[in-house]
């Protein structure tokens, strides 16, 4: 129940750039509109925001969400729509202005719906300042060689 939130606002945000840029801009149906949104919304969700966006922060998932949405706006708009348009341009300006918009939804998911803020948590333990403390383990060899060696350096 708590990503159908998250699932609303990233298919508004995708409805309202397809239907500006497809719809204002190339005269697409809000038909075609409403399914490559619907779609796109599901595919990006998925795979850039709860597997890659945990795994490995803003800055991928972004540029993930970015690869994405243009494959995805590109593919889906050669299958279904029946225009002529350049839909390679078409493609980009919608994939740039949302992952523009994916910036900001990605900082809500860390913070909301993942929990914590995830590429902060992880860079805490990267850059972590330790207080100087060595650890050393002692064990005897095994080898009678490196005995018989050991033995001979520390007669004394």
């Amino acid at each position: 129940m708590k990503h159908i939130g998250p699932l609303f606002i990233k298919f508004l945000m995708s409805l309202a750039v397809t239907t500006i840029i497809l719809g204002l801009i190339y005269n697409v149906t809000f038909g075609d509109i409403l399914f490559i949104s619907i779609l796109l919304t599901g595919i990006s969700y998925f795979l850039g925001d709860l597997f890659i966006l945990p795994r490995y922060g803003n800055t991928v998932a972004t540029i993930a969400d970015f690869g994405v949405t243009f494959i995805a706006t590109w593919l889906l708009g050669i299958m279904v729509i029946e225009r002529i348009i350049p839909l390679g341009i078409a493609s980009f300006f919608v994939a740039l202005i949302i992952s523009l918009g994916e910036i900001l939804f990605h900082r809500y998911m860390e913070s909301s719906i993942l929990g914590t803020h995830h590429s902060q948590h992880r860079n805490k333990k990267f850059f972590q300042k330790t207080n100087n403390v060595y650890q050393t383990e002692f064990a005897e060899e095994k080898s009678e060689n490196v005995n018989k060696i050991y033995k001979k350096k520390h007669k004394r």
